[in-house]
């Protein structure tokens, strides 16, 4: 059975996600295909769009526009499952929406350090208080 939330893990998994974050925020392209397994393997289901395999995820990410990507942060829970898987999942919000953002990552630790092999992004309303 997998060791949950090593301490030294999840600071690790932490790192990545903020550095992604920061990279989706800027709209850093050259980070976020970093941050991506380069496999065909990788899949993202976003809000409009499926994307199957590491080369439309990248495709995805140069077409797309810089413009309106600020959003804030709500309920971010982080997981580690041994030492080189984790899934990183939390609630956004953009100015000005009135939806309310879901976003789950799979993160695994290769070689070349921790990157995305699944995620999943959708906008809900938001539920009634």
């Amino acid at each position: 059975m997998p060791e949950i939330d090593l301490p030294d893990v999840l600071a690790e998994v932490k790192a990545a996600f903020e550095r992604y974050e920061v990279a989706l925020t800027t709209n850093d392209v050259e980070t976020l295909d970093e941050l991506f397994s380069q496999k065909p393997t990788t899949v993202r289901l976003g809000i409009a769009e499926n994307l199957f395999g590491y080369e439309a995820i990248k495709a995805f990410r140069a077409a797309r526009s810089p413009q309106g990507l600020q959003r804030t942060l709500e309920n971010t829970v982080i997981t580690s499952y041994g030492r080189d898987f984790a899934v990183a999942s939390t609630l956004f919000r953009r100015a000005g929406g009135n939806k309310l953002g879901r976003q789950q990552q799979s993160w695994v630790r290769f070689p070349e350090g921790w990157r995305v092999v699944a995620a999943h992004v959708s906008l809900i309303d938001p539920p009634a208080a």
